[in-house]
């Protein structure tokens, strides 16, 4: 066993132990109430009222114009590309070429 396991059970053994002489005396009762206290507690957790639960949000009905947009991109079948017919974006910057020169020896044979 490694040094870890054996405090693991020291405390076990000392709380079953304390457990056993907190229950001879204050008698069963003693006992009941703090479970039904602790039972209590983790129902509450479990299940909160419904003041406390996260509330759904209500649905919001889409206005008829919203839906016409909705059936007009969905009723051709394919999505439609909301730019250009272009295959490439055209962005606003660009590599600039180097002075040296390059040579087949540096090219990388992966790409």
């Amino acid at each position: 066993m490694n040094k870890q396991a054996v405090i693991f059970w020291v405390i076990i053994v000392i709380a079953a132990f304390g457990l056993i002489t907190w229950v001879g005396d204050r008698g069963i009762f003693g006992f009941i109430v703090p479970i039904v206290v602790l039972g209590g507690i983790f129902l509450l957790y479990k299940f909160p009222p419904g003041r406390w639960a996260r509330k759904a949000k209500p649905k919001i009905k889409p206005s008829a114009r919203t839906m016409a947009k909705v059936k007009a991109q969905s009723g051709s079948g394919a999505r439609k590309s909301s730019g250009s017919s272009k295959k490439r974006k055209d962005y606003p910057f660009h590599v600039i070429q180097g002075n040296k020169g390059k040579s087949d020896d540096d090219i990388p044979k992966f790409h």
